[in-house]
């Protein structure tokens, strides 16, 4: 029977929701159920006893609940049943509500002043939940009826307390029972008892500073007990590979040759094992000629495989950079060129090459079928962004020397090296021999647009590469290449010197530069030129292929172009002299760099030149760095104001002239006879004949005075105060 009818009333009319469920409050010792609140909509034929939540101003809001049957017919019959229409002008429906009200059925309505029983509202209030008691709510329909509990946290802890024990303990025993199964799975394997023993053995040796040396041979000789005859079955497995890699590493020749006998042959398929190949390593470090020859010759044949799978490339690329012979190496390298390089073994090995144009020069028509095979492997690893290897850049630099230049092939060689577009390949190969060297013939023989673009991928990497034996060749190319001196002034020089270079951390980087065998080339070779004592035989070797091809691909005069890179350096590397003279004449490199920059350098030398004479005596009239050498050949040089030129064995003086032995001789009048029997007699020497001196008269009579000095010097076997001799007699 569907329910009766009511019309909807307003959320807070507390008096008929009471009466409405009065029936329905079970008792607290009655069994409770949890149950969400689900909004429903009225049954058919019937309308809600409460008005939605969104029709009142409370914050609770309302109850969506019907009248059951028991309660229809605790109310009587609708206005519908009995035929009797709605109106407006019913007595029990207030003025200002749009809902239909029922009959007169007894009840009376509450207006909206009057106060309310805040502790019977639907949805119940604090206070009801402090009571833990249950609403029940029935609906018109004859579903399942709906248990809503109201503030029985109680109820629910206690049962929460009940069911967690369980719940843990079935966990528990569920863990217990997988612990056990996983023991037994490892207990059934091969080997179980010795792995389990030698990985305490390694739990014990691998703390190298806890372990006494006597202790650890007992160790070391305990687990090779154990893994010799066993070692194959060791080393493919994660736990167990790192044993014997602790074995080794304590091991001596001899049970490393063990060892490694007992490996022969399975070297490739360690190789490619993810944990293995750490083995191979381990064996290599010693650099054992036996176990070196044992092991690289396994990999003949497979170099192709290998450089392309992603664990055994890396191993493969260790061995032929740090353990293969040049031999080696060249085997290794052939392979590349093609299958036949592979299948096909050299008998004389004293005859391998890997060079590309010797090949070429037996055997022409292998020429097109060796590039070929060449570009696809290198395009290959290139495409796997694999771009570090050594092996593959000395592989690059055989066929970009092969192509012809300007052709399709050459053309598409450079774009491969631009297209890279995070720049790793570039960046790469600038830190190897091979890849240096590509990098700077791509640097010669690009255009402007393809200059710019490989120096932009150098970007915030300027001072890695100037430290780099092999990357600051690269910056050398580019000045001897790039005809725009400003983006090479921007691009290089703002990250050598700093956009700030009176700042503190660039006044500190510069001197770590200066000191530094790479890092002060790519600073004083626009002051100094291609001198040996500045470059090593690499570097003038590649310059001067570079030079060769700058006269076809740029247009500035070389002269121009090392002035204007002047220009931009003098003005920091001055400041770094007059602020840090006294730091850069405690070393030789220090002292050549101020040597070198002082003469060459344009603008305003005196600062500079002022602060070097000021250290020649300190306040208290000690020699302050004099005793040095390189001290006294600085003062040498820079009183002669130039350098000597081997090949016409003259002065090369500096334009414009120094002056500075005009600035020394206040400085060191005093103890000018000190000076000419002492380690600084060539700075006196060379004071007494430099041109301009306005104290030259007066350097003559004192030296005259203390000729009886000069001459027991000179007879004690002083070169200096030899030559100053001569010249007074003369």
């Amino acid at each position: 029977m569907a329910g009766i009818k009511r019309k909807s009333v307003p959320a807070n009319k507390p008096d008929v929701r009471r009466a409405a469920i009065e029936t329905q409050i079970e008792g607290a010792s009655s069994k409770k159920r949890k149950l969400t609140l689900q909004p429903r909509g009225p049954a058919a034929g019937s309308k809600s006893l409460v008005k939605a939540a969104d029709d009142s101003s409370d914050d609770d809001g309302g109850v969506d609940a019907t009248l059951s049957d028991e309660e229809a017919a605790r109310f009587g019959p609708s206005a519908q049943e009995r035929g009797e229409a709605e109106t407006d002008s019913d007595p029990i429906v207030e003025a200002d509500t749009t809902e239909q009200s029922g009959d007169d059925d007894g009840v009376s309505w509450p207006s909206d002043g009057d106060e309310y029983d805040e502790e019977a509202i639907l949805p119940p209030s604090k206070a009801t939940q402090d009571q833990g008691i249950e609403v029940k709510v029935s609906k018109a329909t004859n579903e399942e009826e709906d248990r809503i509990t109201i503030g029985s946290s109680s109820v629910s802890d206690r049962m929460a307390d009940k069911t967690l024990p369980n719940a843990a303990s079935l966990s528990r025993e569920s863990h217990a029972k997988q612990k056990a199964l996983a023991q037994e799975r490892k207990a059934a394997k091969p080997n179980a008892d010795s792995i389990a023993r030698t990985k305490k053995l390694w739990e014990r040796l691998r703390r190298k500073s806890h372990v006494p040396r006597d202790e650890r041979k007992q160790l070391v000789a305990e687990l090779f007990g154990i893994i010799t005859g066993h070692v194959k079955d060791f080393v493919l497995k994660h736990d167990s590979v790192r044993v014997v890699q602790t074995a080794l590493k304590y091991a001596n020749i001899d049970q490393r040759k063990m060892t490694a006998s007992e490996l022969k042959g399975e070297y490739r398929h360690l190789a490619e094992s993810r944990y293995a190949k750490f083995l191979i390593g381990k064996l290599l470090v010693p650099s054992d000629k036996d176990i070196r020859d044992m092991i690289v010759p396994e990999f003949y044949g497979h170099v192709r495989r290998m450089i392309k799978h992603s664990e055994a490339s890396w191993i493969l690329d260790d061995v032929y950079r740090g353990a293969a012979t040049p031999v080696q190496k060249a085997i290794l390298l052939r392979e590349w060129y093609g299958a036949e390089f592979a299948l096909f073994k050299v008998k004389d090995t004293a005859e391998v090459t890997a060079d590309v144009a010797s090949i070429m020069a037996k055997h022409p028509e292998k020429k097109k079928s060796v590039m070929h095979a060449l570009h696809d492997l290198i395009n290959q690893c290139i495409q796997k962004k694999t771009t570090g290897f050594t092996m593959l850049h000395d592989a690059m630099l055989q066929y970009y020397l092969n192509v012809q230049q300007g052709s399709t092939e050459a053309i598409e060689f450079l774009e491969l090296l631009k297209g890279d577009e995070e720049g790793d390949l570039l960046k790469n190969l600038a830190f190897t021999k091979s890849g240096s060297r590509i990098v700077c013939l791509a640097l010669a023989y690009g255009n402007a647009k393809d200059r710019k673009l490989i120096l932009r991928t150098y970007k915030d990497t300027i001072q890695a590469l100037a430290y780099d034996i092999h990357g600051h060749q690269v910056l050398l190319a580019a000045y001897n290449v790039i005809d725009d001196t400003v983006l090479l002034a921007k691009s290089i020089f703002s990250e050598l010197v700093g956009k700030e270079h009176s700042s503190e951390t660039s006044q500190q980087n510069l001197l770590a530069a200066t000191n530094h065998l790479s890092g002060r080339v790519p600073l004083l070779y626009p002051f100094t030129g291609e001198v040996k004592s500045l470059l090593c035989h690499d570097d003038q070797k590649l310059l001067k292929e570079v030079h060769a091809i700058r006269t076809i691909t740029s247009k500035k005069d070389p002269e121009v172009r090392r002035k204007e890179l002047v220009n931009f350096l003098s003005p920091p590397l001055l400041f770094l002299i007059e602020k840090n003279a006294q730091s850069l004449i405690s070393s030789n490199l220090g002292c050549y760099f101020m040597t070198e920059v002082l003469l060459s350098c344009v603008g305003d030398r005196k600062p500079a030149l002022g602060t070097i004479a000021n250290l020649a005596l300190d306040d208290t009239g000690a020699d302050s760095g004099v005793h040095s050498s390189d001290f006294a050949r600085l003062l040498k040089s820079l009183v002669q104001g130039g350098r000597y030129n081997q090949k016409t064995k003259t002065l090369d003086r500096s334009d414009p002239p120094l002056g500075f032995h005009d600035m020394l001789y206040p400085k060191i009048q005093a103890r000018v006879v000190d000076w000419a029997v002492g380690g600084t007699s060539f700075v006196i020497l060379a004071l007494y004949e430099a041109r301009d001196f306005s104290y030259n008269d007066e350097l003559g009579k004192t030296l005259r005075k203390g000729k009886k000095q000069i001459v027991d010097a000179a007879g004690a076997g002083n070169r200096g105060s030899q030559l100053l001799l001569q010249k007074l007699e003369q």
